[in-house]
């Protein structure tokens, strides 16, 4: 079973503890602008029936495994990093802070086998043309 998201969440969406807010020029922020995440999540739901249990966003399946691709890191550290950067938990559609894994990294397994690689090699690209660009802003 799969529930769409409402709508697409913006930067104004995401709670952060102790009434901290995000940088609007970071390099995660600025990528999750680009992506058109209704237009992935039509297609990603398609992969589930209308019973069973309840799936993980596609934000978060989507942005976990661009995430792991772009930082070269494994399902654990993809996992940990998560668990401790609001700016990561951000991208993959959290709306607050948590210290408390959004999923085990196992689950990694099942985004992969649901979301082609092409739609994460491209996202990850993008990902490196943002960075570069931040990086010249600095």
């Amino acid at each position: 079973m799969y529930d769409m998201a409402e709508s697409q969440m913006t930067l104004y969406d995401y709670v952060q503890p102790f009434g901290g807010t995000l940088d609007e020029n970071n390099r995660w922020v600025r990528l999750a602008k680009e992506i058109d995440w209704q237009e992935m999540e039509r297609h990603y739901a398609g992969n589930f029936g209308r019973a069973g249990n309840q799936a993980l966003p596609l934000r978060m399946a989507f942005g976990s495994l661009v995430i792991r691709q772009a930082l070269e890191l494994s399902d654990r550290q993809t996992v940990q990093m998560i668990r401790e950067n609001p700016y990561l938990q951000y991208f993959i559609g959290m709306t607050s802070f948590s210290h408390t894994a959004p999923f085990v990294a196992h689950s990694m397994v099942g985004f992969r086998q649901r979301i082609p690689q092409e739609q994460v090699d491209k996202a990850v690209k993008l990902f490196k043309r943002i960075s570069r660009q931040c990086e010249r802003e600095q």
